[in-house]
């Protein structure tokens, strides 16, 4: 008994904090005036060890045109679609595969940019690059691809999408359809502007800050949130880089910030408590995409050199690397950093690589057709699924594993 009652206090004491969120601690007039919480993201449940994965089928769902990326909540119950040419975000019920709602952006017109030419051309603002939750998921932050900004989206909670035209603030309007329903729902999100082209979204894990890498600006700017206060976010820092950025990793364990530049060789690295560059670490040419395991260790895609790499995240030296199929995009890794998955664009394949002590071990590569670009994965204790989006045909594929 002696030993079952402290662990029944630490129990009610983590749960406050999981439950609360981020509240002052002057509203508490019992014994948590001594707990301070953490406004972080829901901790996702805790699975059964497993040792190797099995391929087993693959299934496939509709999105819109030009799905760029995909991310799943925090509890693996919906994923959400960017589709940048549809101009929209999707929402999947991941059990059901059904969409359940889309929200549609109104187009403007704005100033794009063709990658096969190298020019810009005319087209429209709201076009959806990638997203990140804060914040108990309740706010999920996409970035526009021509609007050179990003937009706050209230996903659970549509009264708390409170932006009006009269405010000097700027908005976007977004119109939510429900599938089969003649049922919608109006509102407008702030658009926040961080620099031209804006890409990918990161946060720390105390849902207080985000990093948006500006393709087009060469820089990074750095967002404090504020989901109490509108627009619940604001530019507090641009950091200037050396080429075009757009892979971002955040480590707050050792508190810094990885940035590939994706337009030269190297990593910028930034200091988490002063925001800005602390170093930079000469890497391979044309780093895209990053992910970091538990242990510290940072993997990187070569987007041009059909390659992956393992990285010392404190000098930057290469560890170990595994060729790949053409032009390696996004990766993620599993829930137990065994495994990464690895769109690979222009080759239309996805390649599944074990991660061992000193090197990747393939053990699939499987076909996917429309140019696969994002991908996200969710598991329980028995199966994985990884949810890739190709981009020329606007559709999702479904890879099922089964563990073992």
């Amino acid at each position: 008994m002696q030993t079952l009652l402290p662990l029944i206090s630490i129990y009610f004491l983590t749960a406050g904090c999981q439950n609360s969120g981020s509240t002052s601690v002057n509203q508490f007039d019992s014994l948590q005036q001594k707990t301070i919480l953490a406004d972080t993201t829901p901790i996702a449940p805790v699975l059964k060890p497993y040792q190797n994965l099995k391929y087993e089928s693959k299934e496939s769902l509709q999105a819109a045109l030009g799905t760029k990326s995909v991310i799943f909540n925090a509890q693996g119950t919906h994923l959400y679609a960017m589709n940048l040419e549809g101009m929209s975000v999707y929402e999947y019920d991941r059990a059901d595969r059904k969409l359940m709602k889309e929200f549609k952006f109104t187009p403007t017109k704005g100033m794009g940019w063709d990658y096969n030419r190298n020019r810009p051309i005319h087209s429209f603002q709201e076009k959806p690059v990638e997203a990140c939750f804060s914040n108990h998921d309740e706010i999920l932050w996409v970035s526009l691809h021509n609007a050179e900004g990003i937009v706050p989206i209230w996903v659970k909670d549509f009264s708390k999408n409170t932006a009006t035209v009269s405010s000097s603030q700027p908005t976007k309007p977004i119109t939510v359809i429900y599938p089969g329903s003649s049922k919608q729902d109006h509102f407008r999100v702030p658009l926040i502007h961080t620099g031209k082209t804006p890409k990918v979204i990161a946060k720390t894990k105390d849902s207080k800050y985000l990093l948006v890498s500006n393709w087009h600006s060469r820089t990074t700017s750095v967002l404090a949130i504020d989901k109490n206060v509108y627009p619940f976010g604001k530019v507090i820092r641009t950091i200037p880089v050396s080429a075009i950025p757009r892979g971002i990793v955040v480590d707050d364990k050792n508190k810094k910030s990885y940035i590939a530049i994706m337009g030269g060789a190297s990593l910028n690295v930034v200091d988490n408590t002063t925001w800005q560059s602390d170093t930079t670490l000469r890497v391979w040419s044309n780093p895209r995409h990053l992910v970091m395991d538990t242990s510290g260790r940072l993997f990187v895609s070569y987007n041009s050199l059909g390659s992956i790499a393992c990285i010392d995240a404190a000098t930057g030296k290469t560890i170990f690397t595994a060729k790949t199929h053409a032009t390696p995009r996004t990766i993620i890794l599993s829930k137990n950093n065994k495994f990464i998955f690895v769109t690979c664009y222009k080759s239309d394949y996805v390649d599944v690589y074990k991660i061992n002590d000193d090197n990747f071990q393939k053990i699939a590569s499987l076909p996917c057709g429309g140019h696969p670009v994002g991908v996200d994965i969710f598991e329980n204790d028995t199966k994985l699924e990884a949810w890739v989006c190709s981009y020329s045909t606007g559709r999702i594929n479904i890879f099922n594993f089964r563990k073992e």
